[in-house]
């Protein structure tokens, strides 16, 4: 029974992990409808860029914020650059998927080919270890379960409390109609990748920081969880994708804790294969989502 309890502790700090990813990503999808396969990779360009920092002296927690910024950026320069005109122009959504597949492996070989193959550690982050109400966690996961929460609690007020957020939903719902009462969507889209992006910043240095080693592999091993955790919420959905990463998280530790450990990931899988065949639109879908928006 300790063994399952002490699973749930880190599958609670997986999950915030995989919620930080997850959520960025349905604010990603929910504004541009683009399935941005290259998010995983975006996840390894911070945890370099937090490797980097780390290696210059620069404390692991300050790395993350600068490594979110960082690929914010990128995010939205990427999205201006590459996928906004292509949507002008048409293209048809299986095609921007292929272009974001694309453009992940480009850049996960660029990262190779400037930092080498071989596994990489940004040290002893964890801090001492906790034990709260049965969990055995460490300072490192138990810092990071806090900033999950807190970002995501900014995340729920800038959408619900602010001009900004508003807007955000009303392009999110229906651009056109969003367009033609005055919103500037295209300066919404960039703060909105901007914003994911961030996210996206965060969770791979916060991955990195709770993984022993890490290599050019790390975010499009990741990709998986946090798309199915994006689903399972329901895609294009900021509050699903935070329970949805808290389940898989939990159910990924708890699996591997009463069977094989190698097969955690199999989990993840599992839950996005049986949440699209039962509920395709996920735990909040659209008459959720419309729900919360007249609430708003």
């Amino acid at each position: 029974m300790q063994l399952i309890i002490e699973a749930i502790g880190f599958g609670i700090a997986t999950g915030a992990v995989i919620a930080l990813g997850a959520v960025g990503f349905s604010v990603q999808f929910g504004i541009s409808n683009i399935l941005n396969i290259t998010y995983g990779s975006l996840m390894t360009l911070a945890a370099y860029v937090g490797l980097l920092l780390i290696n210059h002296g620069v404390n692991a927690w300050l790395a993350l914020v600068l490594g979110a910024v960082v690929v914010g950026v990128v995010s939205v320069v990427y999205h201006r650059a590459l996928l906004a005109p292509l949507v002008r122009r048409g293209t048809r959504a299986i095609a921007m998927v292929i272009v974001t597949v694309s453009a992940g492996i480009i850049l996960q070989y660029v990262i190779v080919s400037i930092a080498g193959p071989e596994s990489h550690s940004y040290g002893e982050q964890s801090g001492s270890t906790l034990h709260l109400i049965g969990f055995t966690l460490s300072a490192g996961q138990v810092a990071i379960i806090v900033l999950t929460a807190s970002l995501m609690l900014g995340l729920h007020l800038l959408l619900t409390r602010t001009t900004l957020g508003k807007a955000m939903r009303a392009t999110s719902s229906n651009r056109t109609l969003a367009r033609s009462c005055g919103i500037s969507t295209d300066r919404v889209s960039d703060i909105a990748w901007l914003i994911s992006g961030s996210l996206c910043g965060a969770a791979g240095v916060a991955l990195a920081i709770t993984t022993v080693s890490f290599d050019f592999s790390l975010g499009s091993l990741f990709l998986i969880p946090m798309i199915a955790a994006a689903v399972l919420g329901g895609i294009g959905q900021p509050y699903g994708a935070m329970l949805g990463g808290l389940i898989v998280g939990v159910s990924s530790e708890v699996a591997a804790a009463v069977s094989n450990p190698n097969y955690k990931d199999v989990v993840a899988f599992m839950i996005l294969i049986i949440m699209l065949l039962v509920r395709p639109r996920g735990l909040f879908g659209a008459a959720w989502s419309t729900r919360r928006l007249m609430e708003g």
